[in-house]
């Protein structure tokens, strides 16, 4: 018995997608992928430091564990917010300066959800489109990795004050 095409089918299959479509699916999948590595790569950081430590930091300038990821999550969700279109789920919200460990992970846990969310609920339109970013105009989809870069130059720091405190880093694979 042969099996008729359905819409869904068609959809799922892809033959029906513009190239446009196409573009933003791969694209889509991509970026998932990519966030999925970021969030295992920053959580085993984070997990490691002991509690005692998240107001570490090593010079009076340098902000302090705590902050480094704390600035992750303002800065990550508000650049997206700005420039893809998507409401920022800090825009009314004021995270401590100092948080403990507990609430990092929570907030972390919170942007890494929100990052997903966009990247599956932009329309192709907007994921394809472009935006303004440091003094360039750059598609909204290379925003994402923008972001990303930015949380790889955090989590390389915090790295450094695992080691300043004794600290092993787990996890760290590269890519």
């Amino acid at each position: 018995m042969e099996k008729t095409k359905t819409d869904t089918d068609t959809v799922l299959d892809g033959s029906s997608l513009t190239p446009a479509a196409v573009a933003a699916k791969s694209l889509r999948n991509e970026l998932i992928a990519a966030w999925k590595r970021s969030e295992l790569m920053t959580m085993t950081n984070v997990k490691q430091m002991p509690l005692d430590f998240f107001t570490f930091k090593y010079t009076d300038e340098a902000m302090t564990f705590s902050e480094q990821w704390r600035h992750c999550v303002v800065y990550t969700c508000g650049q997206l917010a700005g420039r893809a279109g998507v409401i920022n789920p800090y825009e009314n919200v004021k995270l401590p300066v100092q948080m403990p460990k507990a609430d990092v992970i929570t907030e972390l846990n919170n942007m890494y959800a929100f990052v997903r969310k966009s990247i599956a609920e932009l329309s192709d339109e907007k994921l394809l489109s472009d935006c303004e970013f440091a003094g360039e105009t750059i598609p909204v989809w290379r925003l994402f990795y923008a972001m990303e870069n930015h949380i790889i130059h955090h989590r390389g720091q915090c790295i450094v004050y695992l080691r300043l405190n004794g600290i092993v880093p787990k996890g760290f694979y590269g890519w």
